[in-house]
């Protein structure tokens, strides 16, 4: 069965500008740090069985999604696509000669065939149908058999770097569409805020203060990395190019550093610490509150 996918959101999104809280003049630039801030505070892995936050997010990467594309801001601007990227039923170019006999005819009779159309594709629009992914297939895409509320089996191409709240059309002439909901499963270490992967790492003491090559986990596999002297927790390394790629744009990867004691304490290193903490009696201290 030849199937075809493309992506929609299915409510209707708020204004894409106020959903990102930046003003139509905003550079696309604005537009990605707008998001990055966003999402740092509503991404669902950080807000587990909070739907309203979940639904902000879907809002939010939906109205990322419209506006970081030049082509669709371009037309969402001119009110040729709506919020969701649909087209308007009366989308057209202004004209500075005013609205002739022949616009006002072509406008009248166009909007009997659209609103037939409409009628028409109404009858047949799929209830969607959610389907669950885990973290590692959304960030890398893949191929499953998925079951359909219909009874029909097939198989689906997921698209990497798809995220919560977007939508898979299945389109097939003679069973009809489908459509399935996207939710993405959290992962126990992974979190994912646009094309970038944020991860923690604990480091023992001794790799921190002197410096040690460690081997640390991401979605495309494990990698070798080298952890500074000095490092401290909170230090944070950037792994180029092994976050999602989707689009011909590829992400990062943050590792955030934690260093963990010794677990029984060491004597050894406690005597040293000790001796260490004698001789600094008054250097090392907090930020004055």
């Amino acid at each position: 069965m030849a199937l075809r996918v493309t992506h929609h959101t299915i409510a209707a999104m708020r204004d894409p500008y106020t959903v990102l809280g930046i003003p139509r003049t905003a550079s696309d630039e604005d537009v990605k740090r707008a998001f990055r801030r966003l999402a740092k505070r509503l991404h669902p892995d950080l807000n587990p069985g909070n739907r309203a936050r979940e639904q902000q997010f879907r809002e939010l990467n939906a109205a990322n999604e419209l506006l970081s594309d030049p082509a669709k801001r371009q037309r969402y601007d001119r009110g040729e696509i709506d919020a969701d990227g649909r087209e308007r039923a009366f989308a057209r170019s202004a004209r500075g000669d005013g609205v002739s006999l022949d616009d006002v005819i072509q406008e009248f009779f166009g909007r009997g065939r659209r609103a037939g159309a409409a009628r028409t594709r109404t009858r047949g629009i799929p209830t969607p149908q959610t389907l669950r992914i885990g973290f590692l297939e959304a960030a890398l895409g893949g191929t499953r058999l998925v079951a359909l509320a219909d009874g029909r089996s097939v198989e689906v191409k997921i698209p990497a770097g798809i995220a919560t709240g977007q939508t898979l059309r299945l389109r097939d002439a003679q069973a009809g569409d489908a459509l399935l909901e996207i939710m993405v499963e959290p992962h126990p270490h992974f979190t994912r805020i646009d094309r970038d992967i944020h991860l923690e790492v604990p480091v023992g003491l001794a790799d921190a203060v002197l410096g040690a090559s460690i081997t640390v986990p991401t979605i495309h596999g494990d990698v070798s990395v080298k952890v500074p002297r000095g490092s401290n927790t909170g230090t944070q390394l950037r792994l180029k190019g092994k976050g999602i790629e989707a689009g011909g744009v590829g992400g990062d990867q943050y590792v955030k550093l934690r260093i963990m004691l010794p677990d029984p304490p060491d004597p050894e290193l406690m005597a040293a610490l000790e001796r260490w903490a004698l001789r600094q009696a008054g250097k090392v201290r907090g930020p004055a509150i």
